[in-house]
């Protein structure tokens, strides 16, 4: 079972917990996404990733100042460095290292730079959505220059049986739509009841999803179906409106 969820705009590299690391297996596409942002100025970045001058700056400098490699001294592990509303649902102050090597061998995270993360991979700070409409080379956009190099990273770290449990957003998700995958995808989706129906609230289901993923790190789940048993915030298992590869959960 390896789940999967989007990384977050928001970061912080100020502290760091003492732990293990590893690097990111895609450093190399990495690099080669760094070379075309790093041709940009600041009011073209602004424009491509339609952010504010104060943020293009801010971007442009990270580009510019880019560390080789990757120490504990320049980077922090990416379970820490990202601080979203779906990170704000995982208790990291209160794991054992039990938890992060379950966390390390069961979560990725999708990124438009970095490709597939692992928890305790480094990396440094940087602002790239997979959104973003970034030519590389005869690639059109990060879609493309992502999609098989995801997916073959995602298809090994399965194993042959795997489940993939889907708590990534669509924008994220769609970097990794192949037939290779798609009938070992198990989709997760967070309903609220809205006036006498339910509906995805955004941000609630930004942060439902990031309180599975504490609910399977702390209880270090491995088969699929024990996260039926997620009960937290309101939320509960719905069996009459779900699939079998698609999951819902509700509150009232």
């Amino acid at each position: 079972m390896l789940m999967v969820i989007s990384p977050s705009k928001t970061q912080n590299f100020t502290n760091s917990l003492d732990l293990p690391y590893s690097l990111p297996v895609n450093l190399e596409q990495t690099q080669i996404l760094l070379k075309t942002l790093q041709t940009l100025n600041p009011e073209e970045l602004s424009q491509l990733m339609k952010i504010s001058p104060k943020l293009a700056d801010l971007n442009y400098k990270r580009y510019q100042e880019f560390e080789w490699p990757f120490t504990p001294s320049n980077a922090k592990p990416a379970l820490l460095a990202f601080q979203g509303d779906v990170y704000q649902g995982l208790e990291i102050e209160q794991y054992a290292q039990g938890d992060f090597e379950y966390a390390q061998a069961h979560l990725r995270i999708l990124s438009g730079f970095y490709g597939v993360l692992r928890p305790l991979d480094l990396i440094q700070p940087y602002r790239l959505e997979m959104h973003t409409p970034l030519r590389i080379n005869d690639y059109k956009s990060l879609y493309q220059f992502w999609n098989s190099q995801l997916v073959d990273v995602l298809l090994k770290d399965l194993g042959p049986e795997g489940w993939l449990i889907n708590l990534a957003s669509q924008e994220y998700f769609k970097a990794v739509q192949s037939p290779k995958l798609a009938h070992r995808v198990l989709n997760i989706t967070f309903k609220e009841q809205y006036k006498g129906t339910y509906k995805v609230i955004g941000l609630h289901a930004k942060r439902a999803r990031g309180l599975m993923v504490n609910f399977a790190i702390q209880n270090q789940i491995t088969d699929p179906q024990d996260l039926q048993g997620f009960a937290i915030a309101g939320y509960r298992f719905r069996a009459d409106f779900s699939e079998t590869n698609h999951w819902f959960f509700c509150r009232d």
